[in-house]
């Protein structure tokens, strides 16, 4: 098969917490097709995954070079809309109507640039990760500036807007992309509840990189009495992720075992950083609870590598990648019972998963796993083989790209799911 031409449309790129994306393009260039990245924000460059440099990847990424725009009223975009109204004027009007939605203005930051390219450049797949810049991949598509199949990978935050604010928010993308991907079984029911058309729905989920996550249990040595059991969570710091239940259930189980060693590390950035460093010292577990901030992959195995448990107190997700990375690595964990986790987390054999909200849940769990120190390896090594099977990037990428082609050749039969 010829290779292909591929268009990333992003919210924001580089982005240290999203290797799911990344892990995408870099394999799909390693499978030797062309790849542009537009994203309607410049992350920072100057604290990346290595692959950004390794693959030279802010060279082939394309930035708004405009003001900010605030509002979709902006002239320059209203010009550049009006000129290409005669080809489709129904569908632009529709596409507006929906794009008015709140974060869905953001994307018409792009379209500058995107039709400064897009006249030099024909994509085969243009592919857009989050609804609203599936949204956006459409209007290009409508506006003339763009000739390629439209496919949206939906995650988390995306399909709980449409679950809010109707399932109109996605006129654009239900209704003219050519394949939506669900990267969950849940996700996948969140979609068919939005009124995606089931036969435009893929079943493609994420996964990570093994080589970067090796199991390393046959080299941990055993646990001492003067060591402190680690306990490590690896997520953003905003209020989908539920760390201060997280936080709240290390002063459950220190009430409950006064004399028990313990250190919970947490990695990683966002607006709820001070607000959860108060919440640690109003239980006074300063000391105990330690804010590592934001790693790449690199930093965060070899944290991993250090721990004993995993936890993930999240209130919402989609399909969380540390989890597959914590399970990889050979760590049991306890996760709550939210989104996609227990197609990641097997129950009462990688680890446990609890009701969210509930800290004297988590409590209990951590507490028995510390207790019984002889499961984790088996714990672990089973988690080990449901990344293997079902998230191994390199198998998943090379079932992306038979998806892509068999979209190019109007074939609906997509490649079996992973088991």
């Amino acid at each position: 098969m010829p290779n292909l031409k591929i268009a990333f449309i992003l919210n924001v790129f580089p982005a240290l917490s999203e290797t799911f994306i990344l892990n995408q393009i870099t394999g799909l260039l390693d499978l030797g097709h062309e790849v542009d990245i537009f994203t309607i924000y410049r992350g920072n460059s100057r604290k990346v995954q290595e692959e950004i440099k390794i693959y030279n990847l802010l060279s082939r990424t394309h930035y708004p070079k405009m003001p900010t725009i605030k509002s979709w009223h902006n002239l320059k975009i209203i010009s550049l809309i009006i000129s290409n109204f005669h080809k489709n004027p129904g569908s632009i009007f529709r596409t507006l109507t929906v794009l008015k939605y709140r974060r869905d203005a953001l994307g018409l930051k792009l379209l500058p640039v995107c039709f400064a390219h897009f006249r030099r450049n024909i994509y085969d797949i243009i592919h857009c990760h989050y609804g609203p810049n599936g949204n956006l991949g459409v209007l290009l598509k409508e506006l003339g500036v763009i000739r390629g199949k439209v496919i949206a990978t939906f995650h988390g935050y995306d399909i709980r807007r449409g679950l809010k604010h109707g399932q109109g928010i996605y006129y654009p993308i239900r209704t003219k992309g050519d394949l939506i991907l669900s990267i969950s079984k849940f996700n996948r029911m969140q979609l068919e509840k939005l009124g995606f058309d089931t036969s435009k729905i893929a079943d493609h989920p994420v996964g990570i990189d093994l080589e970067k996550f090796p199991l390393l249990w046959q080299n941990r040595n055993a646990l001492s009495q003067r060591e402190p059991t680690k306990i490590l969570t690896v997520a953003r710091l905003v209020r989908e992720k539920g760390l201060e239940y997280g936080i709240k259930s290390i002063k459950v189980l220190l009430k409950n075992n006064p004399n028990l060693h313990v250190q919970y590390n947490i990695i990683g950035n966002g607006i709820l950083q001070e607000q959860l460093k108060e919440c640690v010292t109003k239980l006074g577990l300063n000391g105990i609870v330690k804010f590592l901030g934001e790693m790449d992959q690199t930093g965060v195995s070899k944290q991993m590598q250090e721990a004993h448990i995993f936890l993930l107190p999240s209130i919402e997700e989609a399909l969380p990648v540390a989890l597959m990375e914590a399970q990889a690595t050979g760590l049991p964990v306890v996760a709550t019972d939210v989104g996609g986790v227990s197609e990641v987390v097997t129950d009462g054999r990688s680890g446990y998963i609890v009701p969210a909200k509930n800290p004297l849940a988590i409590a209990s769990k951590l507490e028995y796993l510390i207790e019984n120190p002889g499961i984790w390896p088996e714990m672990g090594n089973y988690g080990r083989r449901i990344i293997e099977d079902k998230h191994d990037i390199k198998i998943l990428n090379k079932r992306l790209e038979e998806i892509y082609y068999d979209l190019i050749r109007d074939n609906r039969t997509i490649p079996e799911e992973i088991n």
